[in-house]
């Protein structure tokens, strides 16, 4: 398929995270961040298994921007953090943050990354992958450091740390894609584009 002729990338996410995994990887697409009340759809989605979930919110930012355009194909992606049977969400304020920490400090948890892609409104294509991570057990005074240090950025990821800067720190074992780690399962979604003609092969 032609560049001419292959469809418009949307990425149905606000995430800077996701936006600059795709533009490094080569892949340009149009930022329009998705209205989905996400606190509704994890209510509704109560007792589902956390990487179903992650499905659903995918599809859900997916769809919601395909059907303002229906002829480009979105990309909807989204994650969630499993603490056993506690799935935390972002932090909303730096109190909340150590909070966080504090319960995943020392324990093992998962991250789980859906991606989506959508048509016409309709999700045509999604896949799931899940992380395994252990966080070591520190110091009070370093998670204090830590948060100060990192500040703000905190709180623009669940469980309070961005794994590709200083909160590498704060483990002692992953298991996984780093893709997934940070939100979006990079190869698998690469491999779908190019079987459906968007990127090249």
């Amino acid at each position: 398929m032609s560049s001419a002729s292959r469809p418009t990338l949307m990425l149905a996410s606000a995430s800077p995270f996701r936006r600059r995994l795709l533009e490094a990887a080569g892949v340009a697409v149009e930022v329009v961040p998705a209205a989905v009340d996400e606190a509704l759809l994890k209510r509704e989605l109560d007792g589902a298994a956390p990487d179903e979930i992650a499905l659903a919110l995918a599809r859900a930012k997916a769809e919601a921007v395909s059907a303002r355009f229906p002829a480009a194909l979105t990309i909807g992606a989204d994650q969630v953090l499993a603490l056993g049977d506690q799935l935390l969400s972002k932090p909303r304020d730096m109190a909340e943050a150590r909070d966080q920490l504090r319960q995943l400090r020392g324990r093992l948890h998962q991250l789980h990354s859906g991606v989506a892609l959508a048509e016409a409104g309709a999700a045509v294509w999604s896949h799931a992958e899940t992380a395994t991570l252990v966080m070591r057990p520190f110091s009070d005074a370093f998670l204090e450091r830590y948060l100060a240090e990192a500040g703000e950025a905190v709180c623009r990821t669940v469980g309070g740390y961005e794994i590709e800067g200083r909160g590498i720190q704060l483990f002692e074992q992953v298991s996984g894609d780093c893709f997934t780690i940070i939100g979006l399962p990079l190869l698998a979604l690469l491999a779908e584009l190019r079987a459906r003609g968007a990127l090249d092969t």
